[in-house]
């Protein structure tokens, strides 16, 4: 089975690259605004966190990206 290979940008440095599973991380949350998947930035080694629609999640996860589940705390 070939390694599944993400495409992602840096907001920052505005470098474009290819990312592995294991490169990424998915949270999930209560919302919309608490659900997003982060990632460093090879090129500038900047933080970069961006929000993430149900497709998205559906993306990452079929493709194997380690997955974190928030819960509330109401």
């Amino acid at each position: 089975m070939a390694a599944v290979l993400f495409k992602a940008a840096c907001p920052d440095c505005r470098a474009r690259f290819e990312l592995s599973a294991g490169a990424l991380r998915l949270a999930i949350g209560a919302s919309r605004r608490t659900t997003f998947y982060s990632f460093t930035c090879p090129e500038c080694g900047n933080a970069v966190r961006k929000p993430a629609g149900e497709r998205i999640v559906e993306l990452l996860t079929g493709g194997g990206v380690r997955t974190l589940r928030l819960h509330s705390t109401v």
